[in-house]
């Protein structure tokens, strides 16, 4: 069972112009451990890891770029964003635009009813359960034949009334029921929910998504330029899809690293990023589910760590024991073995790279 993660110290957080192998020497990384790595990803070992970066008590110490993109490329982490989803959602909630997590989520949409499929335990569905993939719907992106999976999803030209119809899941004898699950919740990864979360976010700021979150979050980090994907009727896609640079996406780490400030200012509230982190739904032995971000641990030492991560091995990563996070980028997509590969450049050099 992965614990509440603590959160990093307070240090001002620090992003250079560059953060070349000295620099990440003179910080105590084992660079001999870094250039192997650099190696085998130019050999091809790795396949297409886009970039990686390493922060070390809230400092850029390395910094390095796999393809003819460089830097100012915007990465697509696919559903890296659902974890960028749940800062907008904690920001809304201490702003008091949504009055918490057990707000009921149809409640936000009610010129949508009557919802296909009515039934009362869909009327109680509530924040807190898209936010733990959690909720009663049937809807399992790994599953081919669910109804809600996403594929069916981007059919349909209305995301949210395709989520608020999707019926009440079974539990056959080998499934176990939320009751019988640990934390009371049953899991199955449903991006149609989290993207609902984007409805929610505009019904409750009365602003579009991306507008909310340049003005709450982006801007205040210094993250100019953000890619979101739209569905049909123009809904921001809180679910996946959304471009950020490489030095963006750490921004976003470190910003929960260090407890919710960014340079001395309040972003989001400690005890919402604490929630986030909080093991609130098993996923599987050694994987548990916080506010849609993922927690594990890595390598031999079994570092522990929270994370956002998405379709092609794409991974952000806050490792508060090493004082750490990481970024890798990779255009694997569709390639079964995309994590497994993210996996061991993480445990066979990155980590072993930040050893004390």
């Amino acid at each position: 069972m992965i614990r509440t993660a603590a959160l990093l110290c307070s240090a001002a957080l620090s992003l250079p112009a560059a953060a070349t192998a000295v620099h990440a020497q003179e910080t105590g990384l084992d660079t001999s451990v870094l250039s192997a790595m650099e190696s085998k990803i130019r050999s091809g070992a790795f396949h297409d890891v886009t970039s990686v970066l390493i922060a070390r008590d809230g400092e850029l110490v390395y910094e390095e770029y796999f393809d003819d993109e460089g830097q100012a490329a915007l990465r697509n982490t696919r559903s890296a964003t659902k974890s960028i989803t749940d800062i907008l959602i904690g920001i809304a909630i201490d702003d008091g635009a949504i009055e918490g997590v057990d707000a009921r989520v149809v409640d936000f949409f009610p010129e949508l009813r009557p919802f296909a499929n009515p039934d009362p335990r869909k009327d109680a569905i509530t924040i807190e359960d898209f936010l733990t993939m959690s909720s009663l719907l049937e809807c399992d992106d790994g599953n081919s034949f669910s109804r809600g999976n996403e594929e069916r999803m981007y059919l349909i030209e209305d995301w949210v009334r395709f989520t608020l119809d999707l019926p009440i899941r079974g539990f056959p004898a080998w499934v176990p029921k939320p009751a019988d699950s640990p934390y009371g919740r049953s899991w199955s990864y449903c991006t149609a929910g989290v993207t609902t979360l984007g409805g929610v976010l505009v019904k409750a700021t009365g602003q579009p998504v991306w507008e909310f979150a340049e003005e709450q979050l982006f801007r205040p980090l210094g993250i100019e330029t953000a890619d979101w994907q739209l569905s049909p009727t123009g809904l921001a896609q809180t679910g996946g899809g959304l471009a950020l640079r490489s030095r963006d996406l750490l921004k976003l780490a470190l910003l929960y690293a260090n407890g919710g400030l960014w340079d001395g200012r309040r972003i989001v509230s400690e005890e919402w990023v604490r929630a986030s982190v909080t093991p609130r739904a098993f996923v599987r032995e050694g994987t548990e589910y916080g506010y849609l971000w993922w927690l594990r641990a890595f390598g031999a030492r079994h570092d522990e760590a929270f994370f956002m991560t998405g379709n092609g091995g794409n991974k952000v990563l806050v490792f508060p024991d090493l004082d750490a996070a990481v970024v890798i980028t990779s255009t694997n997509f569709g390639r079964s073995d995309a994590h497994a590969l993210t996996d061991r450049l993480l445990e066979d050099y990155v980590l072993p790279a930040l050893a004390r």
